[in-house]
């Protein structure tokens, strides 16, 4: 089954702030089928895809995760994706799933630090900031090591880094990120408005580059979840 599929049922469901039972009864389903849908445990037919296309109101290519416009603009080439860094006069190099891939990226955090700073938590944004670091810093770092190069480019030693410590700060940062939204909530600073509608309406090209990270990453957090749940149960 296309998983993209699976994931956007369930993705849009959620949007829509609807049970399973509800949206199974207006699809004219069982819950339990739908379940097996979201899941990606069952392949519905047509009838039932071009169903949902109308129920959620967007198109075929959408809900099939082959476009990331629920018009059905299908993204034929890197620069149909806006890219909201400041390198759009710049010419890009690299295959297109690099380019993509780093576009969804840079919109997202973009999207995010944007909305930090509406919030205007200097410390947010800064343990924001050191937490994505650290993790651009690991990334980076395993494919250096893995190209071969001296590792004495890096001021932290190999011997220090293979403790995880990069990870740990990683962790003390998203512990200083929780604290600094918790203190704005007790400050009762005005967090911007984080609707579906607002989001769409006011970041219009960025704002799809985020919901196909928190569509992708949510399928692939649940599909773990149901392969620890299936282990657990043959044990």
């Amino acid at each position: 089954m296309n998983e993209a599929l699976g994931r956007s049922l369930a993705l849009l469901r959620q949007e829509k702030g609807l049970s399973q039972r509800a949206v199974a009864a207006d699809l004219g389903i069982s819950q339990a089928l739908l379940s097996h849908y979201e899941k990606g445990a069952r392949e519905p037919g047509l009838a039932f895809v071009a169903k949902a296309c109308r129920y959620y109101n967007v198109s075929a290519d959408f809900l099939l995760g082959l476009s990331l416009s629920r018009d059905g603009t299908t993204i034929l080439d890197a620069e149909t994706l806006t890219d909201s860094s400041n390198e759009r006069g710049n010419a890009m190099q690299g295959n297109v799933l690099a380019i993509l891939s780093k576009k969804l990226l840079v919109n997202s955090v973009g999207l995010l630090f944007d909305l930090l700073g509406q919030l205007g938590s200097k410390k947010a944004i800064q343990a924001a900031s050191q937490y994505l670091g650290a993790a651009v810093y690991q990334m980076f770092r395993r494919f250096h090591r893995a190209s071969g190069a001296n590792e004495d480019f890096f001021d932290v030693p190999g011997r220090y880094y293979d403790t995880h410590i990069a990870q740990a700060d990683m962790t003390l940062s998203e512990c200083d990120y929780v604290d600094a939204l918790e203190q704005a909530v007790r400050e009762k600073k005005s967090f911007p408005d984080l609707s579906h509608d607002t989001l769409a309406a006011k970041y219009p090209g960025v704002y799809q580059s985020l919901l196909q990270i928190v569509h992708t990453t949510g399928g692939r957090v649940n599909s773990e979840l149901d392969l620890r749940e299936r282990l657990n149960e043959e044990k």
